[in-house]
């Protein structure tokens, strides 16, 4: 549970500084802009400024009306809309990402005492109780001895030991790399469709931007340039969603391939256990 709530907030704070970062940087250039500003006014002539009001008049900050914050705080409502649902597909996939980065790490050290101390216990009962009672390799430990202990039944009767212990550990494997494929689903969706959504609400925002200078009947280059620079600052963010997705996407798959090798391989040095034990206990 610990580790759930370690994750949820470190993929709040990744999502918060992907959301944050445009501002830093429009607020550096309007700070580039302010300090220009005010160094063209110092290099003019002193017959056209006053000393004293050079000195006390302080450098005001330009205020951006299509930076990012201004779309957040006074956007229309599809923006904001299309703003949220990329912050939550950000979230989401930063939360998948360490919480499935744990688990993995948490297999791979598992996989790693087996191999260095389950066989070599005296029992499958002494062995069993060596492993972490929350984790994939007890589980599938305890279905494998339980199958092979409780092979009766009416039904079972027609399907012999060997075939029953198999389905069953290959059963329990299985749900393990269910439990490991979750939420590999949403990175995939968040990777395919943000940039879309990102491209959505830059199509709205040219939308409405053309429409209002079509009202105001002005068609300058300070008119058109900042709400279409205004509206493209959605499919940056699109990407900036899509990106981390698909990256951790791949990465994931390729970190659960390796791991579920490695369980597969406990899998069959069970079953070999469990059915030589069987032919042992038999004579």
């Amino acid at each position: 549970m610990i580790s759930r709530l370690s994750a949820l907030f470190a993929a709040i704070a990744c999502a918060a500084t992907l959301a944050v970062s445009p501002l830093a940087a429009q607020a550096q250039d309007q700070a580039a802009s302010a300090a220009a500003s005010a160094a063209d006014t110092t290099a003019a002539p002193a017959a056209d400024i006053a000393p004293a009001a050079v000195a006390d008049a302080p450098a005001k900050p330009v205020d951006n009306p299509y930076s990012l914050g201004n779309i957040v705080a006074h956007g229309n409502i599809v923006d904001q809309i299309v703003l949220a649902i990329l912050f939550v597909m950000s979230l989401g996939s930063w939360y998948i990402l360490f919480t499935k980065l744990w688990d993995t790490s948490k297999i791979a050290r598992e996989a790693k005492d087996v191999r260095a101390t389950f066989f070599k216990k005296a029992s499958l009962a002494e062995g069993i109780k060596g492993l972490s009672e929350t984790g994939a390799f007890r589980y599938i430990a305890q279905t494998g001895v339980e199958a092979s202990d409780h092979h009766e039944g009416a039904l079972t009767e027609n399907i012999d030991h060997n075939t029953w212990v198999t389905m069953n550990i290959d059963r329990a494997v299985g749900e393990v790399n269910s439990r490991l494929q979750g939420g590999l689903g949403f990175l995939a969706t968040v990777g395919s469709t943000s940039p879309f959504i990102g491209l959505f609400g830059t199509v709205w925002g040219i939308l409405q931007a053309l429409t209002q200078i079509g009202v105001a009947g002005q068609a300058s280059i300070d008119k058109v340039a900042g709400p279409v620079g205004a509206a493209l600052i959605m499919t940056a963010i699109g990407l900036g969603v899509a990106v981390p997705a698909v990256l951790g996407y791949n990465w994931l798959v390729n970190r659960n391939k390796s791991v579920m090798g490695q369980v597969r391989a406990f899998a069959a040095d069970l079953h070999g256990v469990l059915m030589g034990s069987r032919k042992v206990a038999g004579r």
